[in-house]
């Protein structure tokens, strides 16, 4: 009887906790983060820049030769396109425009992370060659949102939350027509993949093989398969990289991390 009365007493109770346990650790998780930074810079995007000038298209899955790649956010405008690209973070953030990583510093620890105008340049080529544009018509704009604090001075089109849309309307002088502007819409909406869960899925598939540093691997420019190749002179002498197979025709390469 006494146990009888301890499990009715507590089961209500675990009924209560449970779900409340799983909200908590999904609003914590870099998913749910993701998204809710996502959701803001739309609704900036919304709030203050007019559909009628700036059309607007969220979540754009494009391939490219070495798998996919997805972008949070364009704008198409007659005063050019803009691809931005969502950070949700918090502490101090250091970095600078050709450094490779940037590093997040919460109290004592630091964490390094890839510098996000060199991810958001894989979506401006994407897009670039998906629409046959010169690249000078398309430009990345990098939103940081959260409690995030710039330790070190950003280039313009690195911005804090709202900072976006200004960045965006100090670009004045039209090179498309209204009529440019909407094929473009039509194009990206035609080339980009279906915005379903299973692109998603196949997206970070793609996403987890590419920082394998043992996976196999397509060439980002062409396409052809990377092999492990070793340096025989200079510096790295003995360090071994990804090299492209279509060697010499294409000389990418890649670190071996």
């Amino acid at each position: 009887m006494h146990l009888d009365f301890v499990v009715n007493q507590v089961l209500p109770l675990v009924y209560w906790l449970l779900p409340i346990a799983i909200v908590a650790a999904a609003v914590k998780s870099p998913w749910f983060k993701g998204m809710m930074g996502e959701l803001q810079v739309r609704f900036f995007g919304w709030l203050r820049l007019p559909s009628d000038i700036y059309r607007r298209i969220h979540n754009v899955t494009l391939k490219t030769p070495d798998g996919t790649t997805q972008i949070d956010h364009i704008f198409i405008s007659r005063f050019g396109i803009f691809v931005v690209e969502t950070k949700n973070m918090r502490g101090w953030i250091f970095g600078g425009e050709h450094q490779a990583h940037w590093t997040q510093k919460i109290y004592n620890k630091s964490f390094r992370f890839q510098n996000p105008l060199r991810q958001n340049y894989k979506h401006t080529k994407a897009l670039a060659k998906l629409l046959g544009l010169p690249e000078h018509f398309i430009h990345s704009v990098i939103v940081f949102v959260g409690s995030s604090t710039f330790k070190t001075k950003m280039p313009d089109n690195v911005t804090k939350e709202g900072g976006y849309i200004r960045y965006i309307k100090s670009f004045r002088s039209a090179v498309l027509t209204n009529e440019e502007v909407e094929n473009l819409v039509s194009r990206i909406q035609s080339g980009r993949l279906a915005p379903t869960r299973e692109t998603h899925k196949q997206h970070i598939q793609n996403l987890k093989s590419r920082n394998n540093p043992e996976a196999e691997r397509l060439c980002p420019k062409c396409g052809s398969p990377m092999v492990r190749r070793t340096s025989k002179r200079g510096v790295n002498a003995g360090k071994q990289f990804w090299g492209c197979s279509a060697f010499p025709k294409c000389r990418v390469i890649q670190n071996i991390r």
